[in-house]
């Protein structure tokens, strides 16, 4: 009998499952999902005090993240959009609207909508109140299974070494939400899953 090896084919397994029913969705789905995930993340205790939140721009099948950052800043709370360094790690930019992201074709990978304006550097991260994370699944648990890249470790360690303590949120589709994510001894969980369906917290 083979002996099953770390979580990370686990994982890969997950990975490629969720990536491909996210590829099967229509544009129109995706338009829809995107628009009720943005009421139901502003609607959530989480972000609805929130002075400064920690963001993404979602790319391809990912769950929308657009119609939420737009209304994030027109409502005054200052967003921060990553940056994709060279090597993985994430610097940030404020979200000034839609006219402030310009396409980036990063080597090897996949073409990002980045903030065009000033690099805050890396730890500007530390003073946000919610930090979104992306992802593609999260259990009961809250633990999160992110893309593989390893970016966001790097961010949640650093707001480790701060003793900084956001709100960590993920936005899923709600078949995302799944039973058991394999855990690593660096993986954290988040506080709170957003569905187009609801909020879900795990603390």
């Amino acid at each position: 009998m083979q002996e099953t090896g770390p979580a990370e084919p686990t994982k890969r397994t997950l990975r490629g499952e969720i990536l491909a029913v996210r590829s099967r969705l229509t544009r129109d789905d995706a338009q829809k999902a995107a628009a009720v995930l943005a009421d139901r993340a502003l609607e959530s205790p989480e972000l609805s005090g929130a002075r400064t939140v920690a963001a993404y721009v979602s790319v391809g099948s990912e769950p929308g993240t657009r119609a939420l950052l737009d209304a994030l800043h027109a409502r005054g709370t200052r967003v921060l959009l990553p940056v994709l360094l060279d090597d993985n790690d994430l610097d940030w930019a404020a979200y000034e609207g839609a006219d402030s992201l310009a396409p980036v074709q990063h080597p090897g990978k996949i073409r990002l909508l980045e903030p065009s304006g000033p690099r805050l550097g890396p730890d500007a991260v530390v003073a946000a109140d919610v930090v979104l994370l992306p992802g593609l699944a999260v259990d009961a648990r809250g633990m999160r299974l992110g893309r593989g890249g390893g970016s966001y470790d790097r961010v949640l360690a650093r707001l480790g070494r701060a003793g900084a303590d956001p709100a960590l949120v993920v936005l899923l589709y709600d078949t995302e939400v799944v039973a058991h994510v394999p855990q690593e001894p660096h993986d954290k969980p988040v506080h709170a899953v957003v569905t187009p369906s609801g909020v879900r917290h795990f603390r």
